[in-house]
């Protein structure tokens, strides 16, 4: 099989299996996106999701964020990972966004960077799921997934395993084919005991065929 075909396999699978493939994390607003991306960082959207309408109940845009202290913000955080930085940086990013934006979210990576708390892999997130740029956010999940399917060849960064993706996804299907890996990864393709048995791509996985079909045929 070749590279093509099997990318090909792979994104014609999460298509019909995934069609409709989103975020999971809720937001009503580019702001409120941002602020649960900058969230989820080393925290999963479950928690995420039960923290942030508490945040934007108190600060509903990025003025009102833009003044808040840090003790009345990190009590809405402090049940995320690491809550002192992203406090900081939360308060920071709305800072820099009505300072030097205009209180509007950018829309490029590049502007997005340059935002406390924000880096590729968020600006990523925020290009794509807002705007649907042709954009590849790389989190655990895809870098652990892309690798195990064969999509990735020896990428050993993020950036790497990003570059080999957009390479060879069509440009139309990266924003949704990001959330396919994410949610693959999430429910099936666990890091340490994947459900290889539910899996439809078993078929055509290296990682299947190298490391869970010898264990499964010697009976371990």
């Amino acid at each position: 099989m070749t590279r093509k075909e099997r990318y090909q396999q792979v994104l014609a699978y999460f298509q019909e299996h995934n069609p409709t493939a989103e975020t999971e994390l809720i937001y009503d607003s580019p702001y409120q996106l941002l602020v649960a991306v900058v969230l989820s960082a080393q925290c999963t959207d479950k928690r995420v999701n039960m923290t942030t309408p508490a945040i934007f109940a108190k600060y509903p845009d990025v003025q009102t964020l833009a003044t808040a202290t840090f003790d009345e913000l990190f009590p809405l955080i402090r049940s995320i990972s690491y809550p002192n930085n992203k406090t900081k940086h939360l308060i920071g990013m709305a800072h820099m966004l009505v300072n030097d934006f205009g209180g509007e979210i950018p829309m490029t990576v590049e502007e997005l960077v340059k935002l406390p708390g924000v880096g590729r892999k968020t600006a990523n997130v925020i290009t794509s799921v807002i705007d649907e740029q042709p954009n590849m956010a790389v989190d655990t999940h895809v870098f652990r997934v892309a690798a195990r399917l064969g999509l990735t060849r020896n990428a050993t960064t993020p950036l790497a395993a990003e570059k080999q993706l957009v390479q060879y996804i069509p440009k139309e299907q990266i924003h949704i084919a990001h959330h396919w890996l994410i949610l693959h990864g999430r429910y099936i393709c666990l890091a340490r005991s994947p459900k290889c048995g539910e899996c439809g791509l078993r078929a055509i996985c290296p990682y299947y065929k190298k490391k869970i079909k010898p264990l499964e045929k010697s009976g371990s």
